[in-house]
C-alpha cells in the first residue's frame, strides 16, 4: 500500500520545462525536441501524445497521410468529403466489465484515497463493443469538438479541450462531472451534489497549478458551467469549467516543453499526479495507450489539442472502448460503475 507524500514542483520561466508527471523517455524527449524545433521555425505540425508518453507521435502538417490520419479540430480538418452515403440504422452493443472486475479496481482506488495518496482518481476500463460501424464512419458520423481516425487503429470523438493557444493566451476547459439529462432536476441535481463539486473542485485547481508553471495571470474565468453531449443513446449533461493565462510572445520556440510539462490532462489522471498514475496503472491492469493521451495542431502562430477520452480501439479486430470517470472518497461503486457504461456511446444525432 502506498503511503508517500505529494510534493510541489517550482514555476520556470524562460528555461526547459520537462516537468512532466512522467519520466520522458527517449522518445518523448526526442518529441519534445522536434516539436520545440518547429515551433522555433514556425512551421505547422500535428500531434499524438499516449498517456504514458511512450510512443509520441510529431509529423510536420504538411506530410501527413490522409490515408492514414484523419482529423477535425474544432473545425481545422483534413478530412476529405466521404466517397459514400451512410446507411442511418446501424447496431451497437457494448459488453462492459463485470461488475465484480470494476468493484476490485474500485477497492483498491478507495483504500488509496482514504490513506491519502490520491484525493482524486479517474478510473477506466475497457468494454467490449460489437457494432457493424467502421472506425472511420465513427469518424464521420461523430458530432464533437475533436476527432481523430489514426491508421484504423482507434478513433476518438471527444467533447474535451486540452489546451488550446491563441494569441499568447493560453485556455483549458476541463471537464469533470456527467449526468443523464433526462433525471428529473439533471442540472440542478450535478452542481448541487457535493462529492460532484469536491471533484470538480480539485481538477480545476490541478489544472491552474499546472498552467500557472507555464504562464503568467492565471485565472479561473468561468467555473462549472453545463455542456450537452448528444449520444446514439441519450442526453448527457457535463460540467466544464475555463482556466486561462498568458505566455510570453517567444511560446512557440519551447512549445514542446509547454506541451510534455503540463501532461498526463489532469482531468483524466487526478491529484496529485505522480502518484495518482502509480495507483491507476495497479488499479486498471490493462494498457490506456493512446487514450486519455492528447492529439492537436501548430498552425504556425496557434495551438489547439483536445484530450482523447470517448476513444473505442481496434485490437486485432476486436472493438474495446474505454472509458470512466473521477473517483473520491465519497464515490459510490455502483454509481460510478455505471457512469463508465453510461460513457459509452457513439455521439450520433
Amino acid at each position: 500500500m502506498y503511503t508517500s507524500k505529494p510534493t510541489g514542483r517550482g514555476f520556470l520561466r524562460n528555461k526547459v520545462y520537462h516537468t512532466s508527471a512522467i519520466p520522458l523517455g527517449v522518445k518523448a524527449l526526442q518529441a519534445c525536441e522536434m516539436m520545440n524545433r518547429l515551433g522555433k521555425a514556425r512551421t505547422p505540425f500535428f500531434f499524438v501524445l499516449d498517456f504514458l508518453l511512450i510512443n509520441p507521435i510529431v509529423i510536420p502538417l504538411k506530410l501527413i497521410d490522409n490515408e492514414h490520419i484523419l482529423f477535425d479540430i474544432d473545425g481545422f480538418n483534413n478530412a476529405p468529403v466521404p466517397d459514400k452515403v451512410f446507411a442511418q440504422g446501424f447496431s451497437f452493443k457494448k459488453t462492459p466489465p463485470g461488475f465484480e472486475r470494476y468493484k476490485t479496481s474500485f477497492d483498491l482506488v478507495k483504500a488509496n484515497l482514504l490513506y491519502g495518496n490520491s484525493y482524486l482518481l479517474n478510473l477506466t476500463l475497457p468494454s467490449a463493443i460489437d457494432t457493424d460501424l467502421t472506425l472511420s464512419e465513427i469518424f464521420y458520423r461523430s458530432k464533437a469538438a475533436y476527432k481523430l481516425w489514426f491508421r484504423d487503429r482507434f478513433v476518438v470523438f471527444s467533447p474535451e479541450m486540452f489546451v488550446r493557444i491563441a494569441e499568447n493566451r493560453i485556455e483549458s476547459h476541463p471537464m469533470k462531472g456527467t449526468i443523464d439529462a433526462s433525471i428529473p432536476g439533471a442540472e440542478e441535481k450535478i452542481l448541487s451534489d457535493p462529492k460532484e463539486t469536491a471533484e470538480h473542485n480539485t481538477i480545476v485547481d490541478l489544472i491552474r497549478n499546472d498552467l500557472s508553471r507555464i504562464a503568467q495571470n492565471v485565472r479561473v474565468e468561468k467555473f462549472r458551467y453545463i455542456t450537452p453531449v448528444h449520444t446514439h443513446q441519450k442526453k448527457l449533461l457535463q460540467v466544464s469549467s475555463s482556466v486561462v493565462g498568458e505566455l510570453a510572445p517567444t511560446y512557440p520556440e519551447k512549445i514542446g516543453d509547454i506541451i510534455f510539462s503540463l501532461l498526463p490532462a489532469g482531468s483524466v489522471t487526478g491529484a496529485p499526479k505522480k502518484k495518482t498514475i502509480e495507483v491507476i496503472l495497479e488499479a486498471e491492469q490493462y494498457d490506456r495507450g493512446y487514450y486519455t493521451g492528447i492529439f492537436g495542431y501548430f498552425d504556425g502562430q496557434n495551438l489547439n489539442s483536445g484530450v482523447m477520452i470517448r476513444f473505442i480501439e481496434n485490437i486485432n479486430g476486436k472493438f474495446w472502448f474505454k472509458s470512466g470517470g473521477g473517483i473520491t472518497v465519497n464515490s459510490c461503486c455502483e454509481d460510478e460503475y455505471q457512469e463508465l457504461i453510461d460513457k459509452v456511446y457513439v455521439p450520433f444525432v
